[in-house]
């Protein structure tokens, strides 16, 4: 598959009073054209700002993007002045944010946020742009079209507003969607919709989307590969089946361990990672994982493991997977989950016993 975007060793960081904050620390991935990559981790584990970096949108001061590059299709984002970003925004890459209230102007009619990006990328007047809008607010599910679209945000729900924020973004039809938990502030019913809504407007446009989240629960329905980010770097990434089904960072370990259940037999107890992540104006030596680690050996606090190659598409960065490192089983509890997870999705599963 031909590669849409592609970040190398990116750098991000913000100048506070209490001290430089290294927010993203050497963080390289891909995306191909069509698919769906989805990154997962706790709040402040650099997620946000990964993706917001991609899209120049970081307030500069006071941050500032200290190295790396950012090639999407062939051309390096970091070196594009604000006019040129101006015209990638909107046109080739749109973005979808958690609250569309905030996104969505509350002075102007949703059919006429819509027009706007049409008539500015794709120079439509406002006749044909008008019946897109139209076209676009039926596509992505919104009853009576043809009377929302002259009506403000506020006399949305917050379902239909979140809808109108993905017609908003897909109105030029752009090859790449950043969608930054796009569910978060929804009910779980909505969510759903909301969910295999995406999936079913990048089966129609071949959109490659970047799905922003920290609940592992809507990854499996929506990712094709997930990279799992921790302290500002990816310490796991692979296929939804490698990372679900065969993970190998205790981090995701803990992620997995710490997912509710709907089933009412399951009495267990969530699972929690104990402490919080590490202060970023200062990264501890070493891996920054380690002192929430109950696997911790005595290299993990002196030196940082590189990602180690498990597959063709699976990496993670943890001195467990050195030869010379003891063989650590995920625990009892994580195992429970993963097959919880294959009785709800019909993944193949790869679970290893403990001898």
């Amino acid at each position: 598959m031909k590669k849409l975007l592609e970040v190398k060793n990116l750098e991000v960081s913000f100048q506070t009073y209490g001290g430089e904050v290294q927010a993203v620390r050497g963080v390289s991935f891909h995306l191909n054209r069509g698919e769906t990559l989805a990154i997962v981790g706790e709040s402040g584990s650099g997620k946000s700002v990964t993706s917001q970096t991609i899209m120049r949108l970081i307030p500069t001061p006071p941050g500032r993007i200290k190295n790396g590059q950012i090639l999407f299709d062939g051309e390096d984002l970091v070196k594009k002045t604000d006019k040129e970003m101006e015209a990638i925004r909107g046109k080739d890459i749109g973005m979808i944010f958690q609250d569309p209230m905030t996104s969505l102007n509350p002075t102007m009619k949703v059919g006429h946020q819509i027009m706007e990006v049409l008539t500015k990328h794709l120079k439509m007047d406002k006749s044909a742009a008008k019946e897109r809008a139209i076209e676009l607010l039926r596509l992505v599910g919104i009853p009576m079209p043809e009377k929302r679209v002259t009506q403000y945000p506020h006399e949305f729900s917050g379902g239909m507003r979140q809808r109108a924020m993905i017609a908003v973004a897909l109105a030029s039809n752009p090859k790449l969607l950043i969608a930054d938990e796009p569910t978060t502030a929804l009910d779980v019913t909505i969510q759903a919709q909301i969910l295999e809504l995406m999936k079913e407007l990048q089966k129609k446009t071949n959109t490659s989307i970047i799905f922003i989240t920290h609940d592992l629960g809507v990854v499996a329905n929506v990712a094709d590969r997930v990279a799992v980010m921790y302290a500002g770097k990816i310490v796991e990434m692979g296929t939804v089946d490698e990372v679900f089904y065969d993970p190998k960072h205790p981090y995701t370990w803990g992620l997995l361990a710490s997912m509710p259940s709907l089933d009412s037999d399951d009495k267990s107890e969530l699972a929690a990672i104990p402490g919080t992540p590490p202060d970023l104006t200062n990264p501890p030596k070493g891996d920054a994982f380690a002192p929430r680690n109950p696997y911790a050996m005595k290299i993990d606090f002196e030196l940082e493991p590189p990602l180690f190659q498990i597959s063709d598409t699976h990496y993670a960065a943890t001195w467990l997977l050195h030869p010379d490192a003891p063989k650590v089983e995920p625990p009892e509890a994580v195992k429970k989950r993963l097959r919880k997870l294959s009785s709800n999705y019909p993944q193949p599963v790869i679970v290893k016993e403990s001898e």
